[in-house]
């Protein structure tokens, strides 16, 4: 596989991760929260922690998140590189809508206030 196929499924990994509104709070809370174990982030949920297990696993291997044991316990931690990487590929687009909502504003202000719906 080339670098740049290798960096497209690491992509594509990290995106697959963001789709989901759980791993996206559990990402939230180790941000908010710092490190954390299973446990305290399965607290936040309803559901069993094997399901929690699963989405810190397609975390882990997205590269969103870091797992330490301690003794027992295994503690996440938020690991923040890649979304680098998905700001870098939004960039563009804000650019763009930026651009289009600027454009908005001045046709708005060079309309009549009549006009205006």
């Amino acid at each position: 596989m080339t670098t740049t196929g290798a960096r497209e499924d690491a992509e594509d990994r990290v995106f697959a991760a963001l789709a989901s509104a759980t791993r996206r709070e559990v990402l939230r809370l180790l941000r908010d929260g710092g490190p954390q174990p299973v446990q305290a982030l399965a607290d936040h949920f309803a559901m069993r922690r094997p399901s929690l297990s699963e989405h810190l696993k397609v975390l882990r291997e997205a590269g969103l998140v870091s797992e330490q044991r301690s003794g027992r316990q295994r503690i996440y931690r938020l690991e923040a590189a890649p979304l680098a990487e998905v700001q870098d590929w939004l960039h563009p687009y804000e650019r763009f809508w930026r651009d289009r909502l600027k454009g908005l504003a001045e046709l708005l202000d060079r309309m009549p206030d009549g006009d205006r719906p």
